[in-house]
């Protein structure tokens, strides 16, 4: 049953997105649609949660604006989904940052991986699409 489920989701799959890790520093870009016209607005922030596969993949980014936080939930394979950038790749050891929505200032600051190159991420998911074909 699966199978003919994957079957229905892979045209509708985004496969230009970079590999978003939980710990990573984002740009979200999605389309607007305000009255008639359409435009693209960037939502930065930092990965607090990874959930999902196929079409039902979504992450939780958190960002900080005027001293609150805020959090969205985005479907990486929605249309509304214009790109993602991947400012900072971010070294931790949990799949989950829940923790970081009760501390302020200077202690929510995530290491960076080191060695690890920004354009790494799309390398990454390439191999997988070439060797699909």
């Amino acid at each position: 049953m699966s199978k003919i489920i994957a079957e229905i989701e892979k045209p509708l799959l985004n496969t230009t997105l970079p590999l978003v890790e939980v710990g990573d520093t984002v740009k979200v870009f999605v389309k607007i649609i305000e009255g008639g016209k359409e435009r693209t607005q960037g939502y930065e922030g930092l990965v607090i949660k990874h959930r999902g596969a196929g079409l039902g993949e979504t992450i939780t980014v958190r960002r900080v604006f005027q001293g609150i936080g805020i959090e969205r939930v985005f479907p990486l394979h929605s249309p509304r989904i214009e790109k993602i950038k991947v400012q900072r790749k971010g070294s931790v050891r949990r799949a989950k940052l829940y923790y970081l929505r009760h501390l302020t200032g200077k202690a929510t600051r995530i290491k960076e991986k080191v060695g690890v190159r920004k354009d790494e991420s799309a390398a990454k998911a390439a191999p997988a699409e070439t060797a699909a074909k």
